[in-house]
């Protein structure tokens, strides 16, 4: 297993209105994620706030290429991003949910305290797969046809690979004391949106580049 320190490029808030931040997703130009009682967005370029829906947004946040998903305590939302409407809502797996992230056309849920990623059917909520992890999973996030997840205990927080069939931890990246992930998504290249919990900062972490340690 890979281990190293999280290489954090930028952070951005705290943003106005919003104590925490708890799910983050990346529609290809913003960023939203969860403050509680609404989703906001925000510009990854100037930092700007540019928008927010009134939803309820407890914890794990995804993209779909239209829709946006959010986990709500025992429930998970599709929602309009254009007019901030509940399209359509399921059962969250487990009763509840922490990361969620979209990919191969279903939904990734985060479990934290059962320590399990869940794949689901959107349209109905049915598990497709469970895969065991390790730590208390907080986010998590599809990239490269690699798996990564958030975790988040006590003073200790780091973003890790894992094998998508087995839940192996592949690779670590670290982060500093004292700085947790409640929320994970990658910008489809080198970085992950990583939700900062209580500090109310989103930031950008550096995903290790592939072949470089190869002979």
């Amino acid at each position: 297993m890979n281990r190293s320190t999280a290489e954090i490029v930028r952070e951005y808030g705290p943003f106005p209105g919003a104590d925490s931040v708890h799910g983050v997703t990346y529609d290809g130009e913003n960023v939203w994620f969860a403050a509680g009682d609404r989703l906001i967005a925000f510009d990854p370029a100037s930092g700007k706030t540019l928008r927010s829906i009134e939803v309820a947004a407890h914890a794990g946040t995804a993209f779909d290429g239209q829709h946006l998903f959010q986990l709500a305590e025992d429930r998970i939302q599709k929602i309009d991003p254009k007019t901030g409407r509940v399209l359509a809502t399921i059962p969250a797996p487990g009763g509840g949910g922490s990361g969620l992230t979209w990919a191969e056309g279903t939904l990734w849920v985060g479990q934290y305290r059962d320590r399990k990623i869940y794949q689901i059917d959107p349209q109905t909520g049915a598990i497709l797969r469970t895969i065991e992890s390790k730590r208390f999973v907080t986010g998590v996030t599809w990239v490269d046809g690699e798996l990564w997840h958030g975790t988040w205990e006590g003073d200790e927080s780091d973003l890790r690979r894992v094998d998508p069939r087995t839940g192996e931890v592949l690779e670590r990246l670290e982060m500093p004391p004292g700085v947790g992930v409640s929320g994970l998504e990658s910008d489809g290249g080198d970085l992950f949106f990583c939700g900062g919990g209580s500090s109310g900062k989103v930031r950008t972490v550096r995903r290790p580049k592939r072949g470089s340690a190869a002979p």
